[in-house]
């Protein structure tokens, strides 16, 4: 060895006292069985179940929050960008796994964002079944961390949602976002750095809307449906034509719906357009069901913050804005 004091782990910019500390404090919110390696959870009996699986994170809203200064809704960002997408298809999430990057470990910190992924995880009776904490100096700046999350989900072959079901005259509903979700940020924070989006934190902030409840809801009560989008990246010019098949397109009335508190402030600085807007953020709709109109008035009685807003028509694959 060359000259020197030894070099330890912790000199390097990993604390493994402070990964043992996390790990205690994040133990009790694990809800399956461990093996000391991997997380445990069963797969629910059925006739011809079938498996989902999808991965997704928060992006640059994480900065926001850093940013503010509050990173409580973080947890239920991330479980929903993951388990919306399983209701798509109309699968129920059994199992979800975390993976969190720092720049610097600080439990107290990373206890409280597990304990909201745990929390968004029983709200929609999915167990958090494990995760991985890495500490990572050098690639993350102390105070920053990121995330993702992995969720998977069940569904009987024969009920699934999808595109095949759907035909000409589907009536399209569309269920009210709880904000911009998490899709955006980075124009978003760009409007901050400006000046230009002066607006209270927690509008922006916002958590995304757990859609799993409402598709259930709708499953256990037998109502018809035939296909659903999770708008996200991209907006509902291109999430909702992947819920169609080749030959038809969406129409939507723009005036059936409100875009929200938080997307009327971005359209009102008058540094993003209409078509840029549309594409970018999912202007007051996260999910949008599609089904036969006989089924309409059913799933409006179900559902919350709900309005047909539009139909499923002959055309090339896309979405035409009808209306005013």
């Amino acid at each position: 060895m060359s000259g020197g004091e030894p070099l330890s782990y912790r000199d390097s910019g990993v604390d493994q006292g402070a990964a043992r500390r996390h790990t205690e404090a994040i133990a009790g919110m694990i809800s399956a069985g461990v093996t000391g390696f991997a997380g445990v959870f069963e797969l629910p009996p059925g006739r011809d179940p079938v498996l989902l699986a999808c991965t997704d994170g928060v992006g640059t809203k994480l900065l926001l929050a850093l940013e503010a200064g509050d990173v409580s809704g973080l947890g239920q960002d991330l479980v929903a960008m993951c388990v919306n997408d399983l209701a798509t298809s109309g699968a129920r999430p059994i199992a979800f796994l975390d993976y969190l990057a720092v720049g610097r470990l600080d439990p107290d910190v990373t206890a409280g964002v597990v304990a909201s992924i745990a929390a968004a995880c029983e709200a929609v009776d999915c167990p958090l079944v494990g995760g991985e904490t890495a500490e990572l100096p050098g690639l993350y700046a102390a105070g920053h961390f990121d995330l993702a999350g992995f969720a998977v989900g069940v569904v009987e072959r024969d009920e699934m949602l999808r595109p095949e079901r759907v035909r000409a005259g589907d009536l399209i509903v569309g269920i009210a976002s709880s904000g911009l979700h998490s899709n955006g940020y980075s124009l978003v924070r760009a409007l901050v750095a400006e000046g230009r989006l002066a607006v209270d934190p927690a509008l922006l902030l916002a958590p995304t809307r757990l859609y799993v409840d409402d598709v259930r809801r709708l499953t256990s009560a037998r109502t018809e449906v035939h296909a659903a989008a999770h708008i996200t990246g991209g907006g509902l010019p291109e999430n909702l034509p992947r819920a169609l098949p080749a030959g038809l397109r969406a129409a939507l009335d723009p005036d059936a719906w409100s875009i929200g508190a938080a997307a009327e402030a971005v359209l009102a600085t008058g540094r993003v357009g209409e078509d840029e807007a549309w594409r970018t953020f999912n202007m007051g709709l996260g999910m949008c069901l599609v089904l036969p109109e006989r089924a309409a008035e059913s799933a409006l009685g179900i559902l919350a913050d709900a309005a047909i807003v539009g139909y499923v028509e002959e055309g090339a694959p896309g979405v035409r804005l009808i209306g005013g």
